[in-house]
């Protein structure tokens, strides 16, 4: 990757010489070429600003120098390289508060890009006619990014942190490219917190006061891979839902223990769009696991869906503005059968379809002796949880490819 700087202070890139981003433009990962403003002015001054057009406080940097400079930039194109455009041409980043936020996703699509140049703007910003220059006659891609919702003096700091960001997607600069994996913000959770040696770490305050022992979270001793992830997940969740609400949809923190207040209730003419959508996503994971996709409610339409409303009493589970969950019932000859027990893809592991299984049980009406149910013959995590519940299995199923599970009521 290719890397243009243009600043006023080109010593303020200085640190991209340290750690992991020096390492890897000595090894020939990253091209970095810092460039002074200064240099393509043509007064006794090297002045680079002037007074707004307008009035106002402050200065703007001037036309002139920075279309001199950008010139220069695109003119630095190795000839022996293609000539299409976006390799011929670098894009250009301009940092500025009034841009759209920089992201990991920003980052990660950045790091694609064969050569990135960044425009350093201070005072009160560049003159609006050199991204005009910029796009209209030297053809590149020009996109103003915001680092956060604050001003800084100067687009220095920013290119540091986007250059940081960036640079260390690149193959090659991070040595162990699974680091990268699990990281804040690259799925839109934070990280989960870590732990190193000792297992158990003792503080004894110097003055007197009585010693503090702090241990690592015993999963992570445990050895058992399944339970750290599931942890580590849930660690996740709860960190994002505290430090950045706005990064999680209220949903996805949700557990059976945080169902007081969702909304269960009956099913509605206005859940069936959403019900069909939940009912095609969970069936396919089923249709999957069982190998084969001559399942019934894989092929439900709108309509079929409306009718088995009416022939079943179907109950729906929304939390933060979402379906996230439904079951059904109805009651034959005496046993309450149980049906279509779903929970959103990404909420799976968190003791909702043991709620729902609850709940439904619960609405059986008072005649009903027992409880009927029927799962893929292949589903063993369906079947797992039934036989939690105290559901035992048929010795013969009416379906083929299915299993029958009953449970008397007690």
């Amino acid at each position: 990757m290719r890397l243009d700087v243009v600043s006023i202070f080109p010593e303020y890139l200085a640190p991209l010489d340290l750690s992991l981003i020096g390492t890897a433009r000595r090894q020939g990962l990253l091209d970095l070429h810092v460039h002074q403003l200064r240099d393509f002015t043509h007064d006794r001054h090297q002045t680079v600003d002037d007074t707004p057009y307008g009035g106002g406080a402050g200065m703007v940097m001037k036309v002139q120098p920075w279309a001199e400079a950008l010139d220069h930039v695109v003119s630095q194109a190795d000839p022996g390289a293609s000539t299409t455009a976006d390799v011929a041409r670098p894009r250009l980043i301009v940092p500025g508060p009034g841009g759209a936020p920089f992201t990991q996703a920003m980052a990660r699509e950045l790091a694609a890009e064969p050569w990135l140049a960044f425009a350093c703007g201070r005072y009160e910003g560049i003159d609006e006619r050199v991204y005009e220059h910029a796009r209209a006659d030297l053809g590149l891609r020009v996109d103003v990014v915001s680092l956060g919702d604050y001003v800084l003096n100067g687009g220095e700091v920013a290119v540091l942190a986007m250059v940081e960001a960036i640079a260390r997607l690149v193959p090659g600069v991070i040595g162990n490219a699974e680091s990268l994996v699990e990281e804040s913000h690259e799925d839109g959770l934070l990280e989960y917190p870590v732990y190193t040696k000792p297992a158990v770490w003792q503080w004894d305050p110097a003055d007197g006061r009585e010693s503090v022992s702090r241990d690592v979270p015993p999963v992570l001793l445990s050895g058992d891979h399944g339970r750290i992830a599931t942890w580590r997940h849930q660690q996740r969740l709860e960190r994002t839902a505290a430090r950045r609400p706005d990064l999680l949809h209220t949903s996805a923190a949700l557990g059976a223990e945080g169902l007081a207040d969702a909304d269960f209730r009956i099913a509605t003419p206005g859940d069936l769009g959403e019900l069909l959508t939940l009912t095609r996503a969970c069936w396919l994971t089923e249709a999957m696991v069982n190998e084969s996709f001559e399942i019934p409610p894989l092929h439900e339409t709108s309509e079929s869906l409306a009718a088995s409303v009416g022939e079943w009493d179907t109950y729906v589970l929304r939390a933060g503005g979402r379906l996230v969950g439904s079951v059904r019932g109805r009651a034959v000859d005496g046993v309450w059968h149980i049906g279509r027990l779903m929970v959103a893809p990404d909420l799976e592991g968190r003791g909702l379809g043991r709620w729902l299984l609850e709940r439904i049980e619960a609405l059986a009406p008072p005649e009903a002796t027992g409880f009927h149910l029927v799962t893929g013959a292949l589903s063993e995590r369906n079947q797992r949880l039934y036989r939690k519940a105290g559901y035992r299995r048929l010795p013969s199923a009416e379906v083929p490819g299915t299993v029958e599970l009953v449970k008397r009521r007690r």
